[in-house]
C-alpha cells in the first residue's frame, strides 16, 4: 500500500516567556507527538523577532503548522507571519497570561495541549489588526496599556508582578479623552481605558470582553470610564467573573471596525506587549483570515474546574521547569 506523506509541522519555543523553562519541551514532543502523521521540527527564538522569521521560512516551504510554545507575545509574533496564508497556528501556552490560550480552551498541562496537535482539527478564526499591525487577543490604549508598559520594564513576570503594577500605577493615573469613530459617528469619551477584544481576556482570566467571539467578525470594545475607588473592588469583581459589561461605568460597543482618535501618539498595548503607535488608531477585525489547530470541542468556554486546572498545570510547569524534570 503507498504510504501517506506526512503534516510537517515547527515547533518555535521562545525559551524566556513566562516563568517557566522549556529545555524539556522537546523531549516531550517527541514522545507525544503521532510520527505516523506528522515529521516535527523544533527550533528555539534567540531574540526579538526571530519567531516571525522562522515562521515566515516554514511558509515558504509549505509547513502545515507552526506551533508557538511561549506567551501571548510568542504567539502574536508567529501568528502574524501566519496570518493569510494555509499554514495553521498551533498554541502550547507557558506565558504569564496567556490570553489567547484560555479563550481557546487549550490547556496548560503540556502534555495534553500537545495531544491536541494529534487531533489535526484546523479551523479558521478572526484575527484583527490596529494600523496593520495584527493581534490576536486585544489591544487597548489607556491604563492597561500604561501597565503593560510598567510591567514590561519591571524585570519579572507572573501575575503577582502585574497584579503589584496595578495596584501602584492605579494611584497615580489619569483618564484620557478620546474620540472614537464608528460608521462615520464620533463619539467623544474621557476614558481611564478602551480595549478592544478579538477574544475574551486580557489573560489570567481577567475578561475584558466576556461576550467576544473570534468566529463573529466583530471587535468587542470595552470603554471604561473614570471611577471612584469605591468602584474599584466591584469592577475588579466583575473583571474576573465574566460580567464586566454589565457595569455602569462601561459602555461597548461591538463593530468590525472603529477608529480611536487620541491628542498625541502614545503607547498602546497589542496582545500585552506596549508598542508606541500614532494618535489615529485604526483597528479592523479579519474575518476567518487564521487557520488554527484547536481542540476538538462544541463549546470553547472555561469552566471554573477547567479554569482552576490551568492554574495548577501553570504551578506544575512552572516547578518542573526550576528543577529541569
Amino acid at each position: 500500500m503507498p504510504t501517506t506523506e506526512k503534516k510537517t509541522l515547527l515547533a518555535i519555543i521562545n525559551p524566556i516567556s513566562g516563568t517557566t523553562k522549556k529545555e524539556y519541551v522537546p523531549e516531550l514532543l517527541d514522545k507525544l507527538i503521532d510520527k505516523e502523521r506528522f515529521d516535527l521540527s523544533v527550533r528555539f527564538t534567540q531574540r526579538a523577532g526571530h519567531a516571525t522569521e522562522l515562521t515566515k521560512e516554514a511558509i515558504n516551504k509549505g509547513f502545515y503548522g507552526v506551533v508557538a510554545i511561549g506567551g501571548d507575545g510568542t504567539i502574536n509574533e508567529v501568528a502574524s507571519a501566519l496570518c493569510g496564508s494555509n499554514t495553521a497556528l498551533g498554541i502550547i501556552p507557558c506565558g504569564s497570561g496567556n490570553g489567547l490560550a484560555r479563550h481557546l480552551g487549550v490547556p496548560f498541562n503540556i502534555e495534553k495541549a500537545i495531544l491536541i496537535l494529534n487531533d489535526d482539527n484546523v479551523e479558521s478564526l478572526d484575527y484583527c489588526t490596529v494600523n496593520d499591525h495584527p493581534f490576536f487577543c486585544t489591544c487597548g490604549v489607556g491604563f492597561d496599556a500604561h501597565v503593560s508598559e510598567k510591567f514590561a520594564h519591571s524585570g519579572k513576570r507572573g501575575p503577582l508582578t502585574y497584579i503589584q503594577n496595578t495596584l501602584v500605577e492605579y494611584l497615580k493615573y489619569r483618564p484620557q479623552k478620546y474620540h472614537i469613530e464608528i460608521d462615520d459617528e464620533i463619539i467623544s469619551e474621557e476614558a481611564f481605558l478602551i480595549a478592544c477584544g478579538n477574544a475574551s481576556q486580557y489573560g489570567n482570566n481577567a475578561f475584558i470582553a466576556p461576550k467576544a467571539s473570534m468566529h463573529d467578525g466583530l471587535i468587542d470594545v470595552t470603554v471604561i470610564h473614570p471611577f471612584t475607588p469605591f468602584d474599584t473592588a466591584i469592577i475588579s469583581f466583575l473583571l474576573f467573573t465574566k460580567h464586566l459589561d454589565q457595569d455602569i461605568n462601561i459602555t461597548t460597543y461591538r463593530v468590525p471596525e472603529l477608529v480611536i482618535r487620541r491628542s498625541k501618539p502614545g503607547v498602546m498595548h497589542i496582545d500585552g506587549d506596549p508598542i508606541m503607535m500614532q494618535a489615529n488608531l485604526h483597528i479592523k477585525c479579519h474575518k476567518g483570515g487564521i487557520k488554527m489547530l484547536l481542540p476538538i470541542t462544541d463549546n470553547i468556554e472555561k469552566s471554573f474546574i477547567s479554569s482552576l486546572e490551568d492554574y495548577f498545570w501553570d504551578f506544575v510547569n512552572t516547578v518542573r521547569g526550576e528543577l529541569k524534570i
